[in-house]
């Protein structure tokens, strides 16, 4: 079984980060994410850097949609430029895969407030218009990507943690005395569906939303899988699907033993019935690892491919 991780890290260095994932994950490598560079760093901001044509400031209460683009949104898009640099630079020849985050645009528009007040979330065309802008800048980066590194497979990761409360109408509002109203599937569907064709949805939160993957067109998905639905999964895997199973539990930033990785594998694999999992089930990270102690880091993947290779040969035996 292959293995990869959600993709924030610790730290602010992004050259010795891509070093270390590249060792440490080299056939589904994680484009590093470090939020601890700033807010154009974090799932938000570095999200809001792929667009072009609306701008976005930081206010104390987090991005907001703006006439022109603020000093932070400019740093977000240098950013960007600076990352993929690098990336261009010390992945010469890389032939597997790169997978790239980026921030969803329901996330998006449960985080970013109008210019007015309150969240695009409330604003129909404000979010619809937000979709397209990221939609649009998340082809652009796909195909710089591409040119830069001809020799990769470029896989776009759309973390939408947020989906699934935008979707339940509970989102709160500024006043914190209400909630948004939740948003019907299609509407949810339509906005991921101009990027989902090669991407992976990414997921950790608890309920059951693989329904909204596969009717956007999503070919893969990343959960977590002590939050997850196995009949979900099941159905998903049936229909040729691939499946990212984040076994490491991150939101505790407590490493885990491969012993424990190996049962928690067997745990979800085995009630599936999967026998074989080939290529389409791999195994990661629940979520970021941005919070983890960095000491950790690669003890923790090491130990996650260790636990891959014992399940795979436990699988094997039966």
């Amino acid at each position: 079984m292959r293995i990869t991780a959600a993709g924030s890290l610790p730290g602010s260095d992004f050259r010795g980060a891509l070093g270390a994932m590249t060792d440490l994950l080299p056939e589904v490598l994680p484009l590093p994410e470090l939020p601890a560079r700033g807010p154009g760093s974090d799932l938000v901001g570095r999200a809001l850097g792929l667009i072009d044509g609306l701008g976005f400031d930081v206010q104390p209460a987090g991005w907001r949609l703006a006439h022109h683009a603020g000093s932070e949104h400019r740093r977000a898009r240098a950013q960007w430029r600076r990352d993929l640099d690098d990336a261009e630079e010390l992945l010469q020849g890389f032939g597997g895969t790169l997978k790239v985050a980026v921030g969803g645009p329901w996330t998006l528009a449960a985080s970013v407030e109008r210019p007015t007040g309150d969240r695009l979330l409330a604003d129909h065309g404000a979010r619809r218009e937000l979709a397209e802008a990221l939609a649009e800048g998340t082809t652009l980066l796909r195909a710089d990507l591409g040119r830069r590194l001809p020799e990769a497979t470029v896989l776009i990761q759309i973390d939408e943690p947020a989906l699934l409360a935008v979707r339940d109408g509970e989102i709160p509002t500024a006043s914190g005395f209400s909630r948004h109203r939740r948003v019907d599937p299609p509407e949810l569907v339509g906005a991921l569906r101009p990027m989902a064709t090669g991407a992976l949805l990414h997921c950790c939160a608890p309920g059951r939303w693989a329904e909204l993957a596969r009717r956007a067109g999503f070919d893969s998905i990343g959960v977590d899988s002590r939050l997850s639905h196995l009949d979900d999964l099941g159905e998903w895997l049936d229909g040729g699907g691939t499946l990212v199973l984040g076994v490491v539990e991150t939101a505790s930033a407590v490493p885990q033993s491969v012993d424990q990785l190996v049962d928690e594998t067997l745990r979800v694999v085995r009630r599936l019935q999967i026998a074989d999992p080939g290529e389409r089930l791999l195994l990661g990270t629940a979520c970021g690892l941005a919070g983890w102690d960095p000491r950790d880091i690669a003890p923790q993947l090491r130990a996650l491919r260790r636990a891959a290779e014992l399940s795979a040969e436990a699988l094997l035996r039966g």
